[in-house]
């Protein structure tokens, strides 16, 4: 009796102990951090990458051949050089040929100019009191126009021996030539270029064609300007998809006003497709992918709460829940990734 006695009790206390162990990781609790949850703006947008390139660029090149003379930057008091700021018709290169100068006879079509506009006003003077015919009025007319036109195209044969900014821009090019040296028509002079304004043309995958609008706006960022970014709007996109990449190609324009983004560079753009002001956001790697969907962890009254979640809009870091999270919810951001239903948790910084 004694001996059943004992084992009875034995067992008891076994079954006690091993129950107490039981509690014990029950009882477990998990250190995790939290945030509340708070309305927040979030963007949905496309990433791209390419080179941008100068809106405005021209090369200039000698209309005719003659002796090249370099002309003085009027800012600098020195010759024109590389990276020399023009404005829109500023002489940069001068080229000269006193035999073509001789013939256009600027001088003399500018005093047949001055001849033929007075006698047609005194022409016209006389017609009105009846002093001429009506014949004679017109002849003194055409004579007049005709030697408009024919100074006119003095003025544009002698412009040819200057080689004049066509905009305001930058010389990017600039070859050299000995001052004096005798140079070929069509020789390459100067490039200017005015990158004010920038484009960019993109290749984007065929599921963004029925997203991506006209004046979508873009943010554009440059490694070596990591603290500038500029603005840019998509204002050409093509309806085609290209059947080896399966993309389309979208041109953009960039802001660019003081000049900090150079022809060339190569940049990322973030096409922003979508927004709102105002949402439940959240950060997309605190979300787990559980069979009945994707689920985040609440603490409520210091325990886990596992919550399915419907999502929204979305980039790379964040994305929108649009069910399953209320503002002030306190939502687990680390220590998650071991945490069950109802389990109890410790909040640490």
């Amino acid at each position: 009796m004694k001996k059943y006695l004992f084992l009875l009790l034995s067992g008891v206390l076994l079954y006690s102990c091993g129950n107490n162990d039981f509690n014990n990781d029950n009882e477990i609790t998990i250190p995790v951090s939290v945030e509340d949850v708070k309305l927040k703006p979030i963007e949905e947008f496309v990433d791209a990458t390419g080179t941008v390139y100068a809106s405005m660029d021209a090369t200039l090149r000698a209309e005719i051949s003659g002796k090249y003379h370099l002309k003085i930057n009027p800012i600098t008091s020195k010759l024109y050089k590389l990276g020399d700021k023009v404005k829109k018709g500023e002489v940069i290169i001068h080229i000269e040929d006193a035999e073509y100068e001789n013939n256009i006879r600027i001088d003399y079509q500018k005093l047949q100019l001055e001849q033929k506009k007075s006698t047609f006003e005194k022409q016209k003077s006389l017609y009105d009191k009846g002093g001429v015919t009506q014949t004679e009025l017109k002849s003194a007319e055409l004579d007049f126009i005709n030697q408009e036109y024919s100074y006119k195209a003095a003025q544009i044969e002698l412009n040819k021996m200057k080689v004049v900014a066509p905009f305001e821009g930058v010389i990017v090019s600039l070859p050299y030539f000995t001052d004096g040296t005798k140079i070929s028509a069509n020789t390459a002079l100067v490039g200017i270029m005015n990158y004010s304004k920038l484009f960019l043309e993109i290749n984007l995958p065929e599921k963004q064609l029925n997203v991506l609008k006209l004046n979508t706006v873009a943010r554009i960022m440059n490694y070596s300007l990591p603290d500038d970014t500029l603005k840019g709007l998509v204002t050409q996109i093509s309806p085609a998809i290209d059947e080896g990449t399966r993309t389309f190609k979208a041109v953009l324009q960039i802001d660019n006003p003081k000049w900090k983004l150079r022809p060339g560079m190569f940049v990322k753009a973030e096409l922003v497709t979508a927004s709102k002001d105002k949402a439940v956001v959240i950060a997309k790697n605190i979300i787990l992918s559980r069979k009945r969907g994707k689920t985040v962890f609440v603490v409520v009254k210091g325990a886990s709460e596992e919550r399915v979640i419907t999502t929204g809009l979305e980039n790379p870091e964040s994305i929108e829940v649009i069910n399953g999270l209320e503002v002030n919810d306190r939502l687990v951001t680390k220590g998650f990734e071991t945490l069950r239903n109802r389990q109890k948790v410790k909040i640490i910084k």
